[in-house]
């Protein structure tokens, strides 16, 4: 269905950008998948709001962040891709008190290096976080022992109707990288809480956990970050090297070497050469383990061409 004439008449007045057939390979990490029916960058809040609350409620509504836990099908996004930025969803301020608050388009890196310049200590580990803020308050992300579910206050977000609601840490209903929250919000801020520190030792920390994901991760390749939860008890990287996968080929995407857990573009992969290359994986973890692992990355769109 060809939602783009409701889709302009909602946009009517918006101060945000509204493009049509919008690439969106070049906002994931792998850099692949097709296009959006259209792509609207909202230019703050209250302008995200006025959209939603104009949309039919028929238009599909998909959000993406800065596309680093993201797998975009060849045959694109119907409906809007919302995407979120500029200075009104990635401002990071300090607050009395150890808090820091910051928009959801803040990359999870940014906020860590702002609060360990403050000497807020207890945000380091969203320096192993790939993404942004927004991404990492939906999967309760977390890395090097600590999660979102551990420093979050309070989340701020707008509804598919254009209401702005608050959710309190309880409200979020976490749980290992999942969160209970409606599907419809789209967050655009939190706050979270960390507490006094020194910066030299936190910057240090941080260091240490950029040192570690350099040596045991393909950051530098086109890749999504993990690509499957860990299983309880269990690691998915070993159920991954046990069942033979490690370097494992299909199209041109690949398992990684380095660690297992992650998938890699080498260069022309489409998404279906990924998503085959994961559902492969899948299969042999099962055969081998009898587990069955759960996809971490988000995978969106419609099957097709590339």
């Amino acid at each position: 269905m060809n939602f783009a004439a409701a889709i302009r008449s909602a946009a009517e007045g918006a101060r945000g950008r509204l493009d049509h057939d919008a690439p969106l390979a070049p906002w994931t990490w792998f850099r692949v998948g097709g296009p959006a029916e259209a792509l609207f960058s909202p230019a703050g809040e209250d302008d995200l709001a006025a959209f939603l609350s104009r949309l039919p409620a028929a238009v599909p509504v998909t959000v993406i962040g800065l596309g680093s836990n993201l797998i975009v099908r060849d045959g694109g996004v119907e409906g809007v891709v919302v995407r979120l930025g500029g200075r009104a969803f990635n401002a990071i301020d300090v607050l009395e008190g150890c808090r820091i608050a910051a928009g959801a388009a803040a990359p999870d890196a940014f906020v860590a290096k702002a609060a360990a310049t403050a000497g807020v200590d207890g945000l380091a580990f969203l320096r192993g976080v790939p993404g942004a803020l927004g991404g990492a308050l939906r999967m309760n992300a977390g890395a090097h022992g600590g999660e979102i579910k551990d420093v979050l206050i309070e989340a701020r977000g707008v509804d598919r109707s254009g209401a702005v609601r608050i959710f309190t840490n309880a409200d979020m209903g976490f749980s290992y990288r999942h969160s209970r929250a409606p599907e419809d919000v789209i967050f655009t801020r939190a706050t979270l809480q960390g507490r006094p520190g020194e910066p030299d030792a936190i910057l240090a920390e941080m260091e240490r956990i950029t040192r570690a994901r350099e040596a045991s991760q393909p950051i530098r390749e086109k890749t999504g970050g993990s690509t499957f939860k860990n299983p309880p008890g269990m690691k998915a990287w070993e159920l991954i090297d046990r069942a033979g996968c490690r370097g494992l080929v299909v199209g041109d995407a690949e398992v990684s070497v380095l660690h297992c857990n992650f998938l890699i573009n080498r260069g022309r992969a489409t998404a279906a050469d990924l998503e085959a290359l994961g559902e492969a994986v899948r299969r042999r973890v099962r055969e081998t383990s009898g587990v069955a692992l759960e996809w971490e990355i988000r995978r969106i769109g419609r099957a097709g061409a590339a």
